[in-house]
């Protein structure tokens, strides 16, 4: 149902104290206000606690307000909610809150404005700061084995992929990510044949891996089947139809369980990985990492996303120092990534490739010389771009 809905915590009031516990006052002026406001009146209650404050609700047509005041903490709690189902009423509401809020006169003000009929899809980045996307409309809801998927429609990314209630990538800016997890490190290789990717069961990134001709196999290890489902049937914007691509082998397993007992060298191996938390944690750990060294090729290289360093820099940081205890070459890199909302770092370890060599111009002949098709993002100045680090991320990861 449509709607407005303001929710408000009222403290620091520099009126009268009195008026904090006299209900019968605030009832008579709070029945003036909705008038005024334009709103309809079907009810009024309100009860006066022994020698404290009061708690009142009106019940209006268009929907109701609540109030309750703390007189011992000088502030209340303010609850306006209008749908605006047949006719648009969200002014008649926010007139009516700051009319209460004139009444009281708080000298502080937690103000939520919450459209009610849409989904707001919050993505935090730590526990203080994140940021919001909205949807039209949640398209499904799956719960596996391992995790909680969900797909949403949303005027400005397209479909969302949300795993446990974190973005994961999206049809409209998925090459951001996508291209940038691969191409640095492929491109650089001089040919590179045989590429493993741990997780990516959206399917972007073994794509990506595929665009290089001298590619023969991709293999990707993904634990949870569903995801593969959900992506064939609701992501073919993404992946391209790349499942059914013969170069490209899909193994349902465990990550940790294919590395430690392959027999096969990699080029890349690529770990398309949710957040190092929960299930996902043991795949960035030391003994992890060793294993993927163990796992190239000569002249092979591993990528993944470390995080992001404005938000988690403690985790750039411990996973850059325990990169370079395994690894002879280690090269982050960042870009802002709009779906995650953040600059995000990506680093490529290695003991003998460093594509922090190549020069644009090498990475445009390499590009042309390839015929890589359909990059958004990848060229040679990005690549030269993105390994441009400020100082406070060469900071995190000394």
């Amino acid at each position: 149902m449509k709607g407005l809905h303001l929710i408000g915590d009222l403290s620091g009031c520099r009126c009268d104290p009195q008026l904090l516990i006299d209900s019968e006052s605030f009832k008579s002026q709070c029945i003036d206000m909705v008038c005024a406001s334009g709103l309809t009146i079907m009810d009024v209650t309100f009860k006066q606690f022994d020698g404290s404050g009061f708690t009142g609700t009106v019940v209006l047509a268009e929907s109701h307000l609540a109030i309750h005041t703390w007189p011992e903490h000088n502030g209340l709690t303010l609850d306006v909610y209008v749908c605006n189902y047949s006719a648009n009423n969200s002014t008649k509401a926010s007139q009516l809150f700051n009319s209460i809020i004139e009444y009281f006169q708080p000298s502080e003000i937690a103000k939520h404005e919450i459209e009610r009929g849409s989904h707001c899809l919050v993505e935090p980045l730590n526990e203080t700061t994140g940021f919001y996307i909205k949807a039209d409309r949640q398209i499904g809801e799956w719960q596996t084995k391992y995790q909680k998927l969900e797909i949403y429609d949303t005027p400005h990314y397209g479909k969302i992929f949300r795993l446990d209630g974190f973005n994961m990538t999206s049809e409209r800016e998925e090459f951001i990510y996508h291209e940038n997890l691969i191409h640095p490190a492929m491109t650089a290789h001089n040919a590179p044949t045989n590429v493993l990717i741990i997780g990516g069961g959206d399917g972007g990134s073994a794509e990506e891996a595929l665009k290089h001709p001298s590619v023969e196999k991709v293999t990707m290890v993904e634990i949870d089947e569903d995801v593969i489902k959900v992506a064939k049937e609701h992501f073919q914007a993404i992946h391209n139809n790349v499942f059914d691509d013969p170069k490209l082998r899909v193994i349902i397993c465990d990550g940790l369980k294919f590395v430690r007992e392959t027999h096969e060298k990699f080029d890349l191996i690529a770990l398309d990985l949710n957040d190092p938390i929960g299930p996902a944690e043991e795949l960035y750990s030391a003994e992890f990492f060793l294993m993927c060294r163990q796992t190239l090729a000569p002249g092979g290289a591993m990528v993944l996303h470390i995080g992001p360093p404005t938000a988690r820099p403690e985790r750039v940081s411990e996973l850059a120092q325990r990169l370079n205890s395994i690894f002879h070459i280690v090269r982050p890199y960042t870009l802002y990534i709009p779906l995650y909302g953040a600059q995000w770092a990506m680093t490529v370890c290695s003991d003998t490739l460093d594509p922090k060599t190549f020069t644009s111009d090498e990475i445009d002949r390499r590009i042309q010389t390839r015929k890589l098709q359909n990059l958004k993002f990848y060229n040679g100045e990005t690549h030269g771009g993105v390994f441009a680090l400020p100082n406070f991320v060469r900071d995190l990861i000394k």
